[in-house]
């Protein structure tokens, strides 16, 4: 069990889902759930490589 979450922490997890209420055929509420699991170390790292890869875009972009 600790070999599993050592691993889940160390890649990251990301869990994700969507709840929609309707009555009727008419939705009444939405709820959007996105939840990532991981350490504060490989959370720095994925942070820091969505902004060098956002780098390059932004640069274009002007």
């Amino acid at each position: 069990m600790s070999e599993l979450l050592d691993r889940a922490l160390n890649k990251g997890v990301v869990v994700w889902g969507d709840a929609t209420i309707s009555v009727a055929g008419v939705d009444l509420i939405y709820v959007g759930l996105k939840v990532l699991l991981a350490s504060v170390d490989t959370a720095a790292r994925l942070r820091s490589d969505a902004c060098e890869n956002a780098a390059p875009e932004m640069e274009a972009a002007e």
